[in-house]
């Protein structure tokens, strides 16, 4: 299984942003905010088939790809509890300690474990 940890720096990561914002062409007199704000917290995008890694699981301003067999596993999992879930996603995304203590300082960070968890279980039900 190979895994590839992205790390942005913010400036680039803003920078990409900013480029790839939907522009609104319809209204010139429509202001388009381009600022980005961080959200303390784990979050999982899924990106769809034309991606080659369908899911990105955002810590901060890591990017952690997750692959197809990953997401499958962990979709097939989102009937446990928060809790039981968390544990499995740390030790299938998170490949060495330091990306593991990463993710459970961004849990914290984020707050309540159940609502993180059950948002990503309820974006892998839906994807």
């Amino acid at each position: 299984m190979e895994v590839l940890v992205i790390t942005i720096p913010d400036a680039l990561q803003l920078r990409w942003l900013m480029e790839n914002l939907p522009e609104n062409s319809s209204s010139s007199e429509t202001k388009v905010d381009k600022t980005v704000k961080t959200k303390p917290g784990l979050r999982l995008e899924l990106r769809g088939e034309r991606n080659y890694y369908k899911g990105i699981l955002h810590i901060g301003s890591t990017l952690i790809p997750i692959s197809d067999d990953i997401l499958e596993e962990l979709r097939a999992k989102t009937a446990l509890s928060p809790d039981e879930f968390f544990r499995l996603l740390v030790e299938k995304v998170g490949y060495s300690s330091y990306l593991q203590e990463q993710i459970q300082q961004e849990v914290k960070n984020g707050g309540n474990l159940a609502s993180q968890m059950s948002a990503i279980q309820q974006t892998l039900r839906q994807g």
